[in-house]
């Protein structure tokens, strides 16, 4: 099996995993830029505690 084929057997073309990645890219720039310097500090703390619980680093 190839890195291109998952487990039930479709193929995955490479413009739709450009796609993929080009998304998620997208959505964790949202989170860091959104979330992390958010002014508002519900959705920072938010941010911030999500962090924490995933026991990621942040300070």
């Amino acid at each position: 099996m190839n890195a291109a084929t998952i487990s039930l057997g479709a193929t995955v073309s490479s413009g739709s995993r450009a796609a993929q990645l080009g998304l998620v890219a997208l959505l964790g720039l949202f989170v860091v830029g959104f979330l992390g310097f958010s002014h508002m500090e519900v959705v920072h703390n938010a941010g911030h505690d999500y962090r924490h619980s995933m026991a990621f680093p942040c300070h």
